[in-house]
């Protein structure tokens, strides 16, 4: 199943009035890994958020997460999502659109399903689909400083 996710985003013309700029199919849809397809929806670069201009942020070039900035990014996890434990500096919201997952931790394991919404603080974590249906989930990826705990730095990883 490929990932079609239709997105609507709004600005302004030149006399101030509201419109929609972009409305269409993401066609941005890229592999993250094996069994794993994703969109960046938007993105932003420094706070506050700059709501001008009419260029595309979706397209911006990013990694994982985008320093001093957001990303919301929507990722299609298929059955048998190939593992990828990770940490990343951000503060991360998300929200399980559809279907069910494992969210796996160091030392715990979550089953989420539709309608789960998690605040991933920069854990290290890993994401199983063992289910036989896509799940999708949605994610703000805000960025953060590195983590302290324990007395020393978590940096991102993975």
């Amino acid at each position: 199943m490929a990932l079609k996710l239709r997105r609507i985003v709004t600005g302004h013309d030149e006399e101030g009035r509201a419109v929609v700029l972009i409305d269409e199919i993401c066609e941005n849809v890229f592999v993250t890994r094996p069994r794993a397809n994703a969109c960046n929806v938007w993105t932003t670069a420094g706070f506050p958020v700059d709501n001008d201009g009419r260029e595309d942020e979706g397209l911006r070039k990013v990694a994982t997460t985008l320093p001093n900035g957001t990303i919301f990014r929507v990722i299609e996890f298929l059955p048998g999502v190939a593992p990828r434990r990770h940490r990343t500096d951000s503060i991360d919201y998300i929200v399980v659109m559809s279907g069910e997952i494992d969210m796996e931790l160091e030392d715990e394991s979550v089953h989420l399903k539709a309608g789960d919404v998690v605040i991933q603080r920069g854990t290290i974590h890993n994401w199983f689909n063992r289910g036989s249906e896509p799940c999708l989930i949605a994610f703000v990826l805000i960025a953060a400083k590195p983590v302290t705990a324990g007395g020393r730095v978590l940096d991102a990883e993975g």
